[in-house]
């Protein structure tokens, strides 16, 4: 199918989408995100893109000519984030296909990591519902050892884009630490917060001085496990210090997770991400995994070259990223533990992680660190909302939410791969079934 044939027939399956109407959700378990009791037996009545009403089926009256769902059996809940996603410009052929794989997954906010100024329209177009997709949080174009080549530079960029109107500042590797301070000290003085990577030269323990916002990938950790008499210099550390991992104290795990949320950041730990280059799953089969036909060929090869790549290199060993996985298991599951909070974040689309498929992955990476089902849930739903300062619209079920929401048909709670068995979503109060979903995904799939 050609580009200008695929956006003909997506927006073709859009007709109807658009129209908000009265729906209601009649005998539902409803997952409330707000604690793990599961409400059984309930109507949910939802209106004007949001729930007004949540009642148990017997006396809860539906309102006359709502939509009706037949919810018999099945699981409502929150509606995910993906915490560190990458969104296309509005010129580039790929955006309908990343929000459409986003949404048919039960993403239903993104925060997007590398932001541009037609992001913002966008965002807005979104949210009124004249574009399918999750709502969006941008960041602006990233500080980095490119954009940046003086503090004062880096001062004058976050006015400016503060003033946009970015909802954030992005930050990724080469900044200087002088640079990073003085960004650091502009965005805290015009209230715009700054996340993403730990540049070599600023390091975790600055950059949680400094009050970064999140930290993504982990970057910077594996570092501070290294023993103390290790010559700072380092050499080449690798993908997010795996080459490290051999010589990592892990002993000090506790320590750095303790730090971390005594200074109130939050981390995105991008498992998938990590996982799926340094595992010991060949590219090929990668590659074949079924959602892999949602993405052209050119990038899943693309894809299979990079992992190629990286464990090709010189320094690579099998035994020792495999100690890299498990130390930042320990991590995720310490960070928790000691009340740093967690975002549910895949990196999407990057390595492997086709947009929204790979959010489901990465549930099941932070279960497998040693997350509980609803631990991990809370890491998309409300811990999400929280670093928004979206509490009051959006991450339960609850009234007065944003109806942004999903419908199982298991419990996600009882096993973390239910999370996958989407039957619709609701995005904005427009229902999207099953098929509907099906027909989108439809016109983005190739044969493997």
């Amino acid at each position: 199918m050609t580009s200008y044939a695929r956006t003909l027939v997506f927006l073709l399956l859009l007709v109807g989408v658009a129209d908000a109407s009265e729906l209601a959700v009649v005998n539902v378990n409803v997952v409330t995100m707000q604690d793990e009791q599961i409400l059984r037996g309930q109507t949910v009545i939802i209106d004007a893109g949001r729930i007004q009403r949540i009642g148990p089926v017997s006396d809860t009256e539906v309102p006359e000519g709502a939509e009706l769902v037949d919810g018999t059996d099945r699981y409502l809940m929150p509606g995910l984030s993906e915490m560190h996603g990458h969104v296309p410009g509005t010129s580039n052929p790929e955006l309908n296909r990343v929000l459409t794989l986003y949404v048919a997954n039960g993403v239903t906010s993104v925060r997007g990591m590398l932001g541009q100024a037609a992001h913002l329209p966008l965002r807005e177009k979104i949210a009124r519902g004249q574009q399918l997709g999750p709502r969006l949080v941008t960041s602006g174009p990233s500080f980095n050892g490119n954009s940046i080549s003086s503090p004062r530079q880096a001062a004058q960029m976050v006015r400016a884009q503060a003033k946009a109107g970015y909802d954030f500042l992005k930050v990724h590797p080469g900044l200087s630490r002088q640079e990073f301070a003085t960004m650091a000290e502009a965005a805290n003085d015009v209230g715009i917060r700054f996340a993403g990577h730990v540049p070599e030269d600023v390091g975790v323990d600055a950059a949680l001085k400094l009050g970064i916002s999140s930290i993504d990938h982990l970057d910077g950790y594996m570092q501070l496990l290294m023993p103390a008499n290790t010559d700072p210099s380092g050499g080449f550390a690798g993908l997010f210090g795996l080459l490290l991992a051999s010589s990592a104290d892990a002993s000090r795990i506790n320590g750095v997770a303790s730090a971390t949320a005594a200074a109130n950041v939050w981390n995105v730990p991008t498992q998938a991400l990590f996982e799926h280059y340094a595992n010991a799953e060949p590219a090929e089969s990668m590659a074949a995994w079924p959602e892999m036909k949602y993405m052209p060929a050119a990038t899943v090869r693309q894809w299979t070259a990079s992992k190629r790549q990286l464990q090709g290199e010189r320094d690579f060993s099998a035994s020792n990223a495999a100690r890299a996985i498990e130390l930042r298991r320990t991590l995720i599951k310490a960070l928790h533990d000691h009340g740093a909070g967690l975002l549910l974040g895949s990196d999407a689309p990057q390595l492997f992680n086709v947009p929204g498929f790979s959010i489901h992955r990465e549930l099941e990476f932070l279960v497998a660190a040693g997350l509980t089902p609803f631990e991990a849930l809370q890491t998309g739903t409300v811990n999400a909302a929280a670093w928004f300062g979206f509490e009051q619209q959006t991450g339960t079920v609850a009234v007065s939410q944003n109806a942004d929401l999903v419908l199982l048909d298991d419990n996600p709670l009882a096993d973390i791969t239910n999370s996958r068995r989407i039957h619709a979503v609701i995005l904005q109060g427009r229902f999207l079934s099953r098929s509907r979903l099906d027909e989108l995904l439809a016109t983005f799939a190739r044969q493997l």
